[in-house]
C-alpha cells in the first residue's frame, strides 16, 4: 500500500484552500451515495489509493472489484456513502490516480500477453521515465510487469554518459569494486561493447536502440565466447506494440519500454452521485 501521506500531497495540490464551489453550494450536513464507473474495458487499479483517501475524509467505501481485475465498460468498481462535501473534494484526484494505474496496467498486460505469446521467460520491464514512481511502479506490478529500477540507489546502471566520463571495463570494475550487493549493468549500442561488457564482468548488459538483427548478432557473438550463459540481456529501444514480438523471439532476458509510463494512455473512470 502507498502511504497515505504520499496520496494527500495531491489533493492538498488540489484543494490548497478547499472545494469552494461545493462549500458554496453543497449544504455540509447533506449525505449522499456514489459509485465509482469504468467507461472502457482493461486492467483497474488504484483502487485501494482511492479507498485510502475517501475513507481518511470518513466516506464508506465498499470495493466492488480488486486491483488488477479485468473489468468491462459499465462495470461498478466503487460504492462510496458519505458527506457529499467529502465525495466531490475527493473524486478528482482519485479519479486521476485511477485513470493513470488502470492505463498502464492495461498496457502492460497486454504487452506482456504478447510477449510470452512468443517467448514465456521474457519479462517486460518499465523505467525510471516517471515523475510519479510510487503509482506507476506498482501498477505496471499490477498489470504482471517488472518495475526495474525504483531509485538511482537500487542498483548500478552503468549508462552513456557515464561512459562518456570513464572508459566501458574501468566503470564496471569500479562499480564491482563499490559493492559486492549491488546488480552491475551497463549500456552498450554496439557489438564490439556488448562484448566488452561481458567479458568485463557486468551482470546485466543492456543492448540499446539495436534492431532485431544486430541483437541477433550480439547474441550469437556472446554464444560464441561462451559469455551468454554468464549474463542477462535486456533490450530497449525504438520497441513498440507493433513490433514487442520481433524482440521477443530472440534469446533475450527482459524487454524495457519508458513507454509504459512516460507515454500513458489515461483509463476512463467516472463518478455518478447516485442521491
Amino acid at each position: 500500500m502507498i502511504p497515505l501521506s504520499y496520496l494527500l500531497r495531491f489533493l492538498e495540490e488540489d484543494t490548497p484552500f478547499g472545494d469552494v464551489t461545493s462549500e458554496a453550494v453543497i449544504p455540509e450536513d447533506l449525505e449522499a451515495e456514489a459509485v465509482i464507473l469504468a467507461k472502457q474495458d482493461g486492467v483497474i487499479a488504484g483502487l485501494e489509493e482511492a479507498k485510502a483517501l475517501f475513507e481518511h475524509f470518513g466516506v464508506k467505501v465498499e470495493l466492488k472489484v480488486k486491483d488488477g481485475d479485468e473489468v468491462k465498460k459499465g462495470t461498478v468498481v466503487i460504492n462510496l456513502k458519505g458527506n457529499a462535501r467529502k465525495i466531490l473534494l475527493v473524486e478528482r484526484t482519485a479519479l486521476n490516480i485511477i485513470g493513470r494505474m488502470s492505463g498502464i496496467a492495461t498496457q502492460t498486460r497486454k504487452l506482456v500477453g504478447k510477449v510470452r505469446a512468443v517467448n514465456p521467460k521474457v519479462r517486460v520491464a518499465g523505467t525510471r521515465k516517471t515523475l510519479l514512481k510510487p503509482l506507476d511502479k506498482k501498477a505496471i506490478l499490477i498489470g504482471n510487469g517488472e518495475p526495474h529500477r525504483f531509485s538511482l540507489s537500487d542498483a548500478i546502471l552503468i549508462k552513456d554518459n557515464h561512459l562518456a566520463l570513464v572508459p566501458l571495463e574501468e566503470a564496471i570494475k569500479r562499480a564491482k569494486a563499490f559493492s559486492a550487493y549491488k546488480i552491475v549493468e551497463v549500456e552498450v549500442e554496439s557489438l564490439e561493447d556488448a562484448l566488452k561488457a561481458a567479458k568485463a564482468g557486468a551482470d546485466v548488459i543492456m543492448l540499446d536502440n539495436m534492431t532485431p538483427g544486430q541483437i541477433k548478432e550480439v547474441l550469437e557473438a556472446l554464444k560464441r565466447d561462451r559469455l551468454r550463459d554468464k549474463v542477462k540481456i535486456e533490450v530497449s529501444g525504438g520497441i513498440t506494440e507493433e513490433n514487442i514480438q520481433d524482440y521477443a523471439k530472440l534469446d533475450i532476458d527482459v524487454i524495457s519500454l519508458g513507454a509504459l509510463t512516460h507515454s500513458v494512455k489515461n483509463f476512463d473512470v467516472s463518478l455518478e452521485i447516485l442521491h
